[in-house]
């Protein structure tokens, strides 16, 4: 997520530059084959193109209005991820004591054992999340290279198993990075060791009962996330804006042949630049759209997960009275991840 003041100008020319490449050809061919060869049947009116052009803002507007939408929900989840780890820490703290059944040392262990894991269980769904889909833009190449220029997703370059290998005890990891959705099955663990500290009696019954709702409520928080992750924005609204931009794009340069010929023979070449500006606008708002449809995918304009999992981590362990505390995953060039 950028969190500076704006992009800059040349940022996002130099996000945008192929476009504009193919922007200026498409203005320039057309404009050089009427001034030049004299195909002035090149010329057609602008009424149509206005048309088509009045369709494309519909559907752009549309789209990125249902963006945005995404976006806006992912951040709300996780801000209700936050809210609800600071609670389940306070309740491990606060339920999980020493008892008749339950001595000092050993309810310290569990209260660990339970933070921890809820710790794993953050690193566990970040990574889930930032795995690629076959309809995210991380791949293409002007997102690549602004990435590779400005910053780093950390769970691209990191290691799961690593991770949660200082997370867990060993016979959990190993049976943990066995299984496919493992963040599910973290939950599932913090409900087993629930139940068995109950069976021993050491917690009452309205302390578990708080606590396995509060495990219910993460759980629907990772369904939220898993259902903006998987399943995207229609494929059948992001084709056809795609294609009624580009047909706009195309046909604005023959719409501007006419109008600026009356103007005088050489303000004809005026058609170049206007025709860029027009397609450099919409292309951009295309671009726009498809850079926020997908909130986790690890592109300038993400929700933040990474940083907000570490916030809580630090949150978590500072209430257990840990000393090692890591530091907050830095800024990078106005990119929080």
């Amino acid at each position: 997520m950028h969190i500076g003041r704006q992009y800059t100008l040349k940022e996002f020319m130099i996000w945008s530059r192929r476009d504009s490449y193919w922007l200026i050809v498409i203005g320039a061919l057309p404009t050089m084959l009427y001034a030049l060869a004299g195909w002035t049947w090149l010329a057609i009116p602008w009424v149509p193109i206005a048309l088509v052009g009045t369709a494309a803002a519909f559907i752009v507007g549309f789209r990125n209005n249902a963006t945005y939408a995404r976006a806006w929900e992912s951040r709300q989840i996780y801000g209700a991820i936050v809210n609800t780890s600071r609670a389940w820490g306070l309740l491990v703290i606060d339920f999980i004591r020493a008892s008749a059944s339950l001595s000092e040392q050993d309810a310290a262990a569990a209260r660990t054992r339970f933070i921890h894991r809820h710790i794993a269980w953050l690193t566990a769904l970040r990574y889930q999340l930032r795995q690629p889909r076959a309809w995210e833009s991380t791949q293409l190449e002007h997102n690549l290279e602004y990435r590779g220029k400005y910053f780093t997703v950390a769970e691209q370059v990191g290691d799961l198993g690593t991770e949660l290998a200082a997370l867990l005890p060993e016979a959990e990891h190993a049976q943990v990075m066995a299984l496919s959705n493992r963040a599910t099955q973290l939950i599932a663990a913090q409900g087993r060791q629930l139940t068995e500290l109950y069976a021993r009696g050491a917690i009452e019954h309205n302390h578990r009962v708080a606590m396995e709702k509060v495990l219910v409520d993460l759980y629907e928080q990772q369904g939220k996330c898993e259902r903006i992750k998987n399943y995207p924005y229609p494929r059948q609204y992001a084709t056809i804006n795609k294609f009624f931009v580009r047909l706009f794009v195309w046909l604005t340069p023959l719409g501007l042949l006419g109008e600026f010929a009356q103007l005088g023979p050489w303000q004809v070449w005026l058609t170049i630049p206007g025709s860029y500006v027009i397609g450099w606008v919409f292309s951009g708002m295309e671009r726009i759209g498809e850079a926020t449809e997908n909130p986790f995918e690890g592109n300038a304009n993400d929700t933040p997960i990474t940083t907000l999992s570490r916030t809580i981590e630090i949150d978590l362990r500072e209430m257990l009275g840990e000393e090692d505390i890591p530091a907050p995953i830095p800024v990078q060039h106005n990119i929080q991840l």
